[in-house]
């Protein structure tokens, strides 16, 4: 059904409307052979707090970004290629239900639908379109994922050291290899992890010391990726961090937010013999 649909009138106005929500802000989505699968509202756990996020699934891409004006206007976008996407099925656990973790080399975040119905046909469309691409590329999956980060209000203190407090003076920061939140002493080292940036990133001192150990072995004894590099100069655990220790999904607090009520759910375009409320083009 996709492949009927590529060259569709349909398929391409819907993409120019997703184009026109992001605006500026966004880049140009419409491509030859692309075809936009569905979208709908997930909640996307952030560094500071759970916040709903805009999701479009394409048969290529999964694009994201900040609702301002929902269905209207959205900012803050993101693309990630399909074929660098692993899923990984999360258990309900408290008010966090029917989610599951959005996996890549350079970033992985966990979301959560309204519904387990939503959860498996979010999970089944995406899983088909990252078969498809691999498939007809060639290519095998990834193997190494960046770390999920723990959220801010999970750590009142340092994950590492276990004893220093944050406050408004000792701020949190994030490992870039384990995900961790740490405080600046124990997050004072830096490491190339290449996978996500070709810039030293932030690293808690026990990953340090870990990645430092793996290097050193011999090449058929290594177990990670021999895609990183130790940085020689240490850096204070305040003041600036050329790491980039905020996400950028949480960085918008002085940016517009959405104006009126987010309608959570799922639209795939077609139909589905399993929910009249869902369409889809598989």
């Amino acid at each position: 059904m996709v492949d009927r649909l590529v060259n569709s009138e349909a398929n391409a106005r819907r993409i120019a409307m997703v184009e026109s929500c992001f605006g500026s802000s966004g880049q140009p989505l419409a491509e030859q052979g692309r075809v936009l699968v569905g979208e709908g509202v997930l909640t996307k756990i952030c560094r500071k707090k759970p916040k709903a996020r805009q999701f479009f699934l394409f048969n290529d891409i999964l694009v994201y970004g900040n609702i301002v004006i929902n269905k209207k206007k959205y900012n803050k976008q993101h693309i990630i290629p399909l074929e660098e996407v692993k899923l990984e099925s999360l258990k309900d656990e408290g008010q966090y239900r029917n989610g599951w973790l959005i996996r890549t080399a350079s970033k992985s975040f966990a979301v959560y639908a309204a519904t387990a119905t939503e959860k498996e046909e979010w999970m089944a469309h995406i899983e088909k379109c990252i078969e498809d691409l691999l498939r007809k590329s060639g290519k095998q999956p990834p193997s190494e994922h960046a770390a999920v980060w723990v959220p801010d209000n999970e750590a009142s203190i340092c994950m590492h050291c276990k004893k220093t407090q944050f406050t408004v003076i000792n701020r949190r920061h994030h490992c870039r290899k384990c995900g961790s939140v740490v405080c600046g002493p124990c997050s004072s080292k830096r490491y190339i992890l290449r996978g996500q940036s070709d810039k030293p990133l932030r690293v808690c001192l026990q990953c340090y010391d870990e990645l430092s150990r793996e290097r050193v072995r011999p090449p058929n004894q290594q177990q990670t990726s021999a895609n990183t590099t130790p940085v020689k100069t240490d850096t204070a655990g305040s003041g600036g961090d050329s790491s980039g220790d905020e996400d950028s999904d949480d960085d918008d607090i002085n940016a517009e937010e959405k104006h009126d009520e987010v309608h959570v759910g799922l639209s795939i375009y077609g139909t589905n013999r399993h929910n009249k409320n869902i369409q889809t083009e598989f």
